[in-house]
Parts: structure tokens; sequence; C-alpha cells
């Protein structure tokens, strides 16, 4: 068994304009995903699985991949809403069905533990060290354990507007539950709000969110699976919008006690293309680190 970086590509960018995935940002071509796979190899990631749209496969092939091939064991799934249980029709919707439901179409090409990530994130060197050695514990006992690596709020904000994370409320180092909420600097105060609840309210710089980097043990899948049926239940009058999430998924283990969410901290700094003015600080970042050492100039030579 491979320990397994699942990567979360299918999702255009409809604020930046297009697919971000694929934006050129290092020295020498490289997008975020390369600095992403980097870090990965050099933690002890064996394999890779790109969770993509079937029709970006030729553009992926074309750069990212011809790039690590050599590097590191690869393979596609492919994010189709048709991909779904035996019994339901398949929703009609332009969009894909969620983060959950991503990881369900990569249910078969995972065979032991595996993390997860967002293909536009910039995670950082720490953050993968981490999540890799946690999934080198034994994760699954009478309670599973998953682990999620935090980042101080003010450490993933862009001054373009407004972004997503998952606000995280943690009991003696557990996760709680997710606060999905829009995020955003205004006189330089930091404030969410939260999806749920509609409610905007200041929080601390320091409050720790999930930015999707996530660590689980092959059985996790399972309850993708199981659980997936019950949201195409209850969702079954509204699948052209409802979506099936990964936050929902964990706070549903972890409601049941079936699971608990182990908080891995990092120090590192976010940096994603959210929006098209984003582009040129992650150029100058990245650029910064080449030059101070953390990445070779030319990171696939």
């Amino acid at each position: 068994m491979k320990k397994t970086l699942v990567v979360l590509a299918a999702g255009m960018g409809s604020r930046f304009g297009g697919l971000k995935q694929i934006e050129p940002v290092g020295p020498n071509g490289e997008f975020i995903i390369d600095y992403s796979i980097y870090d990965a190899i050099r933690s002890g990631f064996e394999k890779v699985v790109f969770i993509i749209k079937e029709e970006n496969k030729e553009i992926f092939d074309k750069t990212i991949v011809n790039r690590i091939k050599n590097h590191i064991d690869i393979c596609y799934a492919f994010q189709k809403n048709s991909d779904i249980p035996q019994g339901f029709k398949e929703p009609i919707r332009e969009k894909p069905l969620g983060t959950a439901h991503a990881l369900y179409c990569a249910r078969n090409l995972i065979d032991g533990n595996f993390a997860i990530i967002n293909a536009d994130d910039f995670y950082g060197y720490e953050a993968f060290q981490k999540i890799s050695q946690f999934l080198d514990k034994d994760l699954v006992s009478k309670q599973e354990k998953y682990g999620l690596v935090a980042y101080k709020a003010i450490n993933t904000i862009t001054d373009s507007g407004s972004v997503k994370r998952g606000i995280c409320e943690i009991s003696n180092g557990k996760l709680v539950k997710l606060d999905e909420s829009k995020m955003e600097l205004l006189d330089n105060k930091l404030f969410k709000t939260s999806f749920k609840t509609g409610k905007m309210e200041e929080i601390d710089k320091d409050t720790l969110v999930s930015m999707n980097l996530l660590g689980f043990p092959r059985e996790f899948l399972n309850h993708i699976e199981e659980e997936f049926t019950t949201f195409l239940r209850e969702n079954k009058d509204n699948l052209a919008t409802s979506e099936y999430l990964m936050p929902d998924v964990l706070t549903s283990q972890i409601v049941k006690g079936k699971a608990e969410v182990e908080i891995i901290e990092t120090k590192e700094k976010w940096f994603g293309i959210t929006y098209r003015e984003d582009k040129e600080k992650v150029v100058a970042a990245i650029k910064d680190m080449v030059d101070k050492g953390i990445y070779k100039n030319n990171l696939w030579s």
C-alpha cells in the first residue's frame, strides 16, 4: 500500500476566470500544484491521484503530469455527476456534486492511508511533513483517527477579496466541528460570516482554519459511500444545487462517535490565486522562497 496524495482539481476557478490549477507561478512555468507535489514527495508520499473533469485530462497530461511522471506514481479519477450509487438518477446540473463526491469518484484508486489537498492552494513543506507523519500512525482502532492541518486565519487571507474557510471549533486538540464561512479583512480586523447562520462577527487573527489538507485511513472511504446514499435521498428534490461536502461527512463521523479529528497546527502561510489580482503576489512569494533555497529554481530538474 502506498501513501497517497489525492488532489481535488475538478473545480473551475470561476472568480479567477479560468482553470487556475494550471496558472504558471514559478520561475520555469511551475504551477502551485508542482510545489505541493514536490513537498509531498520529499515528505514520503509515493502516489498521487488527480481528481479532474475528464475533458481536462489532455491539458493535465501535457503540463503537470509530463513534469512529474518520473518522480511519483500517477493516476486519474474523473469526477462525473453520473458516478452515483445504483438506484439513483443522475442529477442535472453544471457544477460537480462537491468535495465528498470527488473523493467518492476516487474510491477504487486508494488502498491505504491518504491525504487530500486542493490543487490551487499552496500549503508549504512543513504542512506536508506533519500530515505525512500523521499518516504513518495506525489510524484504525475502536475509533478511527483523522488529521486536519490547521492554519492561523491571518495566514490564509488575500487582499483582493473574501475567501472561503472552515473555521475550526476545537476541544482538547480535537475538532468539534467546522463552520464553513466567508472570511475577510476589514480595517485591519478579521471577520467571518457563517454560511450556515449568515451571522457576521469579528474573530481573532490566530483562529485556526481548515485549508482542506486532511489525512485519513482507507476506511474513511466506506463512510463517504454510506453517507452519499443518505445525501442523495435527503436532497432528491434539490440536487441541482446541493453539494456533498467533506465538512459534512467529518462532522457526521464526529457526532456519531465513529472518529476523532486531530488538529495539526502549522506555521506555514497559505498562497493561492482566488482572484486574478493574486497572481503577482504568488509569483513574488515563490521567487522569494527560491531565492532563500527552499525550492530549486527549476523544480523538477
